[in-house]
């Protein structure tokens, strides 16, 4: 097994991680990463803390290190897209520090390998991934389980990292385990029981899904914005077309305040022009109340058909 003198390397996100800190979510590795390594390394960060030019209060830049704090939980520095340093705050939960190694360090780090993280969920429908974005309480973790409970793959769940290949977007597993809210499970008939909570104050469960996991990268065939409506009603779905398509990715990458801060909105603009009008997007709206996935399945599979038939 592939290690370090500290910790073993894991497989995630395309890169191959070496890290310190237990990362039991993750599947092991021996073999390079896709697009490269990355090193998740225990520092004292205080002192760096307090001298780095701040952004915001909880955000500082300076050349090529991130770094944020999240009170009572640890600073975090990203550098150059291949060290995340992490220094733990005295009792801080370590299930929460994970979350945001593998979530908001993670979603940092790919940009600075210019890679486009998207926000959402990412599934394989005929051969091909699709992704589900939306707003909290869209229903984007409900429809990825009811479309897994029906057979089909998830790609990556929160953090979907995009690269372009000849103009084609590709979507790059994430990592075998979906964020599940209680009311997902209670939708899907799943016993919250069974799973672990995310850290010690949440209702929402990680559920691992080694089982039903795509490891490797598939083209990026469509994406499906999911919309809530407060009035009753079918599910419906509408295409977005125009420069309603652009303002969609660019509202749906992972961190987008990050963007700016970070000063990198020319390579961020230029990233998703390179594959925006190669890629059908969708608005699919439900109504607030009930459950809508099996409708929202049927259509989404009837809004794809026209397209697997092309090719």
């Amino acid at each position: 097994m592939a290690s370090t003198v500290q910790g073993l390397a894991y497989k995630a996100f395309g890169l191959q991680i070496f890290s310190e800190f237990p990362l039991p979510e993750l599947p092991l590795t021996d073999e390079p990463g896709l697009i490269g390594s990355v090193a998740v390394i225990r520092g004292e960060l205080e002192e760096r803390w307090q001298a780095i030019p701040k952004i915001t209060p909880s955000l500082g830049m300076l050349g090529s290190e991130v770094m944020f704090e999240a009170k009572d939980t640890a600073i975090f520095s990203i550098q150059d897209g291949i060290r995340i340093t992490v220094s733990p705050a005295a009792g801080a939960d370590m299930d929460c520090v994970r979350l945001y190694i593998l979530g908001s360090c993670m979603g940092v780090l790919l940009m600075q390998k210019k890679i486009l993280p998207l926000h959402g969920s990412a599934l394989v429908l005929d051969n091909k991934a699709y992704a589900l974005v939306g707003r909290s309480g869209a229903g984007k973790s409900t429809l990825a389980s009811y479309l897994m409970d029906q057979g089909h793959l998830l790609v990556s769940d929160d953090v979907i990292p995009v690269m372009v290949q000849e103009g084609q977007p590709l979507a790059v597993p994430g990592y075998p385990q979906q964020k599940l809210w209680q009311q997902s499970l209670d939708y899907m008939g799943m016993n919250s029981s069974l799973y672990r909570p995310l850290f010690e104050r949440e209702t929402k469960f990680a559920v691992p899904v080694h089982d039903r996991f795509q490891a490797e990268p598939l083209p990026l065939a469509g994406i499906f914005e999911l919309a809530v409506s407060e009035e009753e009603g079918p599910v419906t779905v509408q295409p977005i077309s125009g420069m309603e398509r652009f303002h969609t990715l660019f509202n749906h990458t992972y961190q987008k305040a990050m963007v700016d801060r970070i000063g990198i909105r020319e390579w961020h603009f230029g990233m998703l022009a390179s594959f925006v009008n190669r890629l059908p997007m969708y608005r699919m709206t439900r109504p607030k109340q009930g459950f809508s996935a099996p409708q929202q399945t049927s259509l989404i599979f009837d809004t794809i058909k026209p397209q697997t038939e092309e090719r």
